[in-house]
């Protein structure tokens, strides 16, 4: 039997804080009401890149937004394709929103994260956890090579992102290399 502690902590483990998609359509928004296609092609040209919003997602998150009365729907509008509807964000939408903008995130990232379950599972499970960790690395590498050509070919939107995704796979790296070096203390102690 495992530790408790350990357990609720893979089970818990996330990394980082996800994207809150309902707040950065209310802030597209704020900027101009919209159909859902342009909030999709909108949100896909600045947050999306290489993972776009499904519309199924774009739509049903519309529809929270407006039974939760941060946005209203328009009336359908005819168009090139199917009748479409302009969302309006409301007075209720825009303080949530606002209050969510001028929020901090945790300056701490949380302890527990993905790579971390990972090792820790294989570790309690018996296998082998140093491979995990050097298909890890590999991986990791790679990407940092496809941002650093994102980062010297893209706008000055893609080179900021490309740092941002670099300086996290900078940090993960070090804390592979570490854990690596440590791989022995941690097997007896998850193991215990």
């Amino acid at each position: 039997m495992y530790p408790l502690r350990i357990y609720t902590q893979c089970i818990s483990a996330v990394y980082g804080p996800l994207m809150s998609v309902p707040l950065t359509l209310l802030g597209l928004l704020e900027r101009e009401p919209s159909h859902g296609y342009d909030l999709k092609r909108d949100y896909d040209a600045f947050f999306g890149r290489g993972k776009p919003l499904p519309y199924g997602q774009v739509y049903t998150t519309l529809g929270r937004l407006a039974r939760d009365g941060k946005v209203v729907a328009g009336e359908a509008e005819p168009g090139d394709g199917p009748e479409r509807k302009r969302y309006v964000i409301t007075e209720s939408g825009a303080t949530e929103f606002e209050t969510w903008l001028t929020e901090p995130v945790a300056p701490e990232p949380n302890l527990q994260t993905v790579l971390f379950t990972k090792v820790v599972l294989a570790l309690m499970l018996g296998r082998d956890a140093q491979q995990y960790l050097d298909t890890q690395r590999a991986a990791h590498l790679q990407r940092m090579h496809e941002l650093t050509q994102l980062r010297r070919t893209g706008t000055l939107v893609d080179a900021l992102l490309a740092d941002h995704g670099l300086f996290h796979l900078e940090a993960d790296l070090h804390w592979i290399e570490l854990t690596a070096a440590r791989m022995d203390a941690l097997a007896e102690e998850v193991r215990a």
